[in-house]
Order: structure tokens, then C-alpha cells, then sequence
């Protein structure tokens, strides 16, 4: 066989695959797009939750027991559908609500409850998740059911000739129909396969211009307004600045360390050489004395040059990722360390990195100045976000405003759009909670 043969031969496979991938997304995204609509249909069952736990604030007070876990679920459903829309529109549709307040401090699951109550009813994006919930039923449920509906109607066109001997054998059933055409016998029958294969080919054919109407509806509704992306412009500013002053400070202080520590020993290693170089003749001895300090030296400058590549990327962390890299820091603590560390994948390097020094920094603290007999290090990702906890049993005071530490730990993860937050009250515990949105690979 010539090689044009076998060229044409491995197109037209090539193209038959291509043909049956396509094919195959088409029905994927219609059923995605029934996904849709029944969440929509939910969507109002929550709705009528959310009214009840309302009415029942004003009713009865009981607001800061029923509003909490009615409007977890309405943001869980919401932010299914913010992700659904950013991989249908190709770009991440933020979450608008406001951080969740530091619930730790409070001295009892009733303030707590009264605490996380008033976050949700005074974040602006609650009303809007509630305003979403009716017009998403009336825009988007029609929206995303339209194209499973006609795949759904087509379906039974082409199962007539099956189903038709059935219907007949029922006593009052009436003719069925498909579209404008009237089954009243056999022949009918099979002339409603073609037109049901058209239908569902139709209800193919719109389900990505549907579900791209859908997802742009969603970002609209949903996503961030126009004053919360101004204000995050304006933390990404500051941010920036701040990293980059950052960045220069971490140069200073290496080309310090450089300059100071493994320069001098370097030095002090090439002239001992020098003078070894002239006693090995004239004094054996002084000069064999002399290479052993410059050995024990070269050694000291080994570990200089070690500790200083550790404080720039430690070597686990990039081989090994954040979980192994936060469970040898851990190792090495002079108290009882515990690690709950749950990761599905790896953070881009440079989020693991600022998380790493980040969480070394929290530990140092602790360390330095919580008086604490045992630390936890948690760390966990969901919808988005790299979460990690520290906790101390320390005797707490902790004030990121008294120190450079986690003052540099806000700047350090501000560059990622990250938060840090420090629950401390006195005599402990002490919890510093990081964040980190991010994609796992």
C-alpha cells in the first residue's frame, strides 16, 4: 500500500474520531444541561426554606438557628453554578461574598450563631443570591431544559413504532402526536422516527449556544459587581506594591547573608589554602592542622549555603509539594506537632511557596512565643480555595499589628489574593487561618 493510501486511511480515521467526539460532547452537554434545570427546580425549594427561616426570625427569633444552614445551602448552590459558567465562559466567576468573620473568639455557639447570622443578612451578595433563585427559575430553567426537552421529545418520535402498539391497545387512549403529525396507524408511526431524529438533532444542534446564554446569565447574576471588582483593582494594587517590596527586601537579606556568612568563609578558605600551600614544605604538621580547620570550615560554609537555599525554596517543597514540605517542618519543631494535611492535587509554585513560608512563619511564632506544649497544622482545599490552619495551645495575646511576622505573612499572601486571619484570645488557643484561592493541578 502506497504511503498516500495509508496517509488518506489515517485522515479519514482521524475525522471519523473527531466526528464521534463531537458527538459525544453534544450529549454530555445536554445532560449537563439538565443538571442545570433541576438545580434550578431546587433552587425554589431552597427559596421557600430561606422565606420560612425569614418569617421565623421575625415570628419567633429563631433567625440565628435556621438562617445558617438554609443559606449554606443556597451559597453552596450558587457557587455550583458560578464554576459551571466559568468553565462554560472560559474565565473564573469570583465569589462576591464578603470573608467569613472570626467565629473562634466567640464564647459560645450562641454568639456564634448571632456572629455568622448577621455576616450572611448584611453581605449584599445573600440578597442577590436570593433574587437569583426566582429568575433563575423563570430565565434559566428554560434555558438549560429547552435542549434535553427536545432530545427528550425527539427520543419518543423514534420510539413510536414501539410504544404506538401499546398506546392503541389502551382502551380511550387517544392518537399521540409529534408535532404536527397525528399517529393513527403503523405506517404514521414509523414516519414519526425521522421527524423525532430531526427533533433531537435540533435539541443537539442548540445546546452550546443555550448553555453559553445560561452561563453569561449566571456570571451576571452572580459574579462580582462592579464596586467589589473596583475595590479588588485596588487591593491588587497595594498588593503588587507590596510584593515587590517584598521581593526587594528578600534580595537585601540575601545578598546579606551571601555577603556576610559564605563570602567571608570563602575568603577565609582561599587563604588558608594559600598558607597550606606554603607550610605543606617548611611545616608539615601546622599545615596538616591547618587543613583540618579549613575542612571543618568548608563544611560550615556547606550548610550556610544549604540553610540560605532553604529560606529561598526548600528542596522537599519542590519535589515533593506542599504536604510532604509542611509535614518535615513539623518534624523538626522542638514540641508535639500534629498534621491533618488532605490535598487532591498541587498549587501552582508559587502559591505552595508563599503558603509554605506562610505557614512556617505561623509555627515560628508559635515557637518564639505561645509558651505551647502542642501545634496543629491543617491544611485542606475546597470550592477554590487552599485553606490552612494553625493551632496552639498557647497562652495567646497574639497581634499581627505588634509584630513583622504575620504582618509579612498578609503581605507575602496578599499577592495572591489571599487573607490571613488571627483568632488570639488571651490565654489561648491561638488559630491563624490562611486562604488562598487557587487551581489544583
Amino acid at each position: 500500500m502506497s504511503d498516500g493510501h495509508k496517509a488518506g486511511e489515517s485522515a479519514t480515521r482521524n475525522e471519523v474520531t473527531a466526528m464521534r467526539e463531537a458527538f459525544k460532547d453534544r450529549w454530555l452537554q445536554v445532560g449537563w444541561a439538565g443538571i442545570l434545570a433541576l438545580g434550578g427546580a431546587a433552587g425554589i425549594i431552597l427559596m421557600v426554606f430561606c422565606v420560612a427561616s425569614f418569617v421565623s426570625t421575625v415570628g419567633a427569633g429563631l433567625g440565628p438557628l435556621l438562617i445558617p444552614p438554609v443559606m449554606a445551602g443556597v451559597r453552596g448552590l450558587t457557587q455550583f453554578y458560578r464554576e459551571a459558567a466559568g468553565r462554560r465562559l472560559g474565565a473564573n466567576v469570583v465569589s462576591p461574598y464578603l470573608p467569613r468573620p472570626d467565629l473562634a473568639s466567640a464564647r459560645s455557639w450562641p454568639a456564634r450563631q448571632v456572629r455568622l447570622t448577621g455576616w450572611i443578612v448584611t453581605d449584599r451578595a445573600t440578597w442577590r443570591d436570593l433574587v437569583w433563585l426566582p429568575l433563575n427559575f423563570v430565565v434559566g430553567v428554560p434555558l438549560a431544559a429547552l435542549s434535553p426537552l427536545f432530545v427528550l421529545y425527539g427520543a419518543y418520535g423514534v420510539l413510536l413504532p414501539v410504544t404506538y402498539p401499546l398506546i392503541d391497545q389502551q382502551v380511550g387512549a387517544g392518537d399521540p402526536h409529534l408535532l404536527f403529525l397525528t399517529v393513527s396507524d403503523m405506517p404514521r408511526a414509523f414516519l414519526a422516527v425521522p421527524l423525532g431524529l430531526l427533533v433531537a438533532g435540533l435539541g443537539l444542534w442548540i445546546a452550546p449556544p443555550l448553555l453559553r446564554a445560561h452561563a453569561r446569565f449566571t456570571a451576571a447574576l452572580l459574579g462580582p459587581t462592579r464596586g467589589q471588582l473596583e475595590r479588588r483593582l485596588a487591593r491588587v494594587t497595594e498588593s503588587r506594591s507590596e510584593a515587590v517590596d517584598s521581593s526587594a527586601a528578600d534580595l537585601r537579606r540575601i545578598e546579606r547573608d551571601l555577603h556576610d556568612g559564605v563570602q567571608v568563609r570563602l575568603l577565609a578558605l582561599g587563604m588558608n589554602l594559600t598558607a597550606i600551600q606554603r607550610l605543606i614544605r617548611e611545616d608539615p604538621e601546622a599545615a596538616e592542622a591547618l587543613l583540618l580547620e579549613t575542612k571543618e570550615s568548608s563544611g560550615k560554609a556547606l550548610n550556610e549555603l544549604r540553610d540560605l537555599v532553604r529560606g529561598i525554596h526548600p528542596p522537599v517543597l519542590a519535589d515533593r509539594g506542599l504536604a510532604d514540605a509542611v509535614r518535615a517542618l513539623a518534624m523538626d519543631l522542638p514540641l508535639r506537632a500534629e498534621t491533618d494535611i488532605e490535598l487532591p492535587g498541587r498549587a501552582p509554585a508559587s502559591v505552595e511557596a508563599a503558603v509554605y513560608f506562610a505557614v512556617s512563619e505561623a509555627l515560628t511564632n508559635v515557637i518564639k512565643h505561645a509558651v505551647a506544649s502542642r501545634v496543629e497544622a491543617r491544611i485542606r482545599y475546597e470550592r477554590g480555595v487552599l485553606r490552612a490552619e494553625i493551632t496552639d495551645d498557647g497562652i495567646g495575646g497574639a497581634d499581627p499589628s505588634a509584630g513583622s511576622g504575620l504582618r509579612g505573612v498578609e503581605r507575602r499572601l496578599s499577592a495572591f489574593d489571599g487573607i490571613v486571619v488571627v483568632s488570639s484570645p488571651r490565654g489561648g488557643p491561638t488559630m491563624v487561618v490562611l486562604e488562598v484561592p487557587c487551581v489544583l493541578s
